[in-house]
Order: structure tokens, then C-alpha cells, then sequence
């Protein structure tokens, strides 16, 4: 995978699901059962967009991209502006520093949240690994 793939583009949720779902073992993701909606806002084409992920025993079932308010219920909603969770993707910041510093908000259970930093850290970096193109469109 050489060419750079759009940034929450249908293409790039593909490539995301297949690096997800063929690296990490269910063990690696302690078996963890939850689902995520990341809430992009302010995003260069002026909708909203979101990206969700969903585990069941340790393994990726679902990861979604779409547009607008009609994402699917999550455990965890968290809610950004487009930059600050392109700087997550192409791993400039780690999202427990973003979610703690206010950048980030964060509905669901914060204990839980904080227990799942690992595996979202696991997640992210394995993200940052698709060739992506953040800039040019959506």
C-alpha cells in the first residue's frame, strides 16, 4: 500500500479495518469488548464526519466512516475538531494527552476510558502506519 488514501474516505476505512483486524491479536487487545465514534467537526468540507470502531472479545467487528449526525450508538463518544484527530492518526499527539488537555471531549465512562488507553494507543499507532492524505478534501 503505497498511495496515499483520503482521510476518512471509504478507502481508507478499508485499509484501517484490514491493518486493525490482521495485526493486532485478540490477546494483544486484553479481549476487550467496546465501540468508539470519534465526532470530527470543522472539517474542510464543513460537515461533520466520524469514525467508528467496534470490538467484541478482542476483535474489530465494524469500523465505519460517514458524514453528518447519523453515526452509529457507542460506549464512547469523543468529539474534536479535524486537525486535532488528524494529529492522532498520523500519530503527532496521543489521544489521552488531547482528552485530557480539553481538546478532546469525551462522553462515556472516564474510568473505563482511561483503563482502554493502551489499546486505543495500540490502535492509533497501527492507524498512523496507513499512508494517508490529510489535506485536499473529504
Amino acid at each position: 500500500m503505497s498511495a496515499e488514501l483520503l482521510y476518512l474516505s471509504d478507502e481508507w476505512c478499508a485499509a484501517v479495518k484490514e491493518k486493525l483486524s490482521t495485526t493486532l491479536t485478540a490477546e494483544e487487545m486484553k479481549h476487550t469488548s467496546t465501540s468508539m465514534v470519534n465526532v470530527y467537526e470543522n472539517c474542510p468540507d464543513g460537515k461533520k464526519h466520524y469514525f467508528y470502531t467496534k470490538m467484541e472479545g478482542g476483535l474489530f467487528t465494524q469500523v465505519l466512516v460517514g458524514t453528518d449526525g447519523n453515526w452509529p450508538k457507542a460506549e464512547f463518544d469523543i468529539t474534536a475538531n479535524y486537525e486535532m484527530f488528524a494529529k492522532v492518526s498520523r500519530g503527532e499527539l496521543r489521544s489521552q494527552k488531547a482528552l485530557m488537555s480539553g481538546k478532546m471531549k469525551l462522553k462515556g465512562n472516564m474510568i473505563k476510558a482511561l483503563k482502554l488507553v493502551t489499546i486505543s494507543d495500540k490502535m492509533n499507532k497501527l492507524i498512523s502506519q496507513v499512508p494517508t492524505a490529510f489535506e485536499g478534501g473529504l
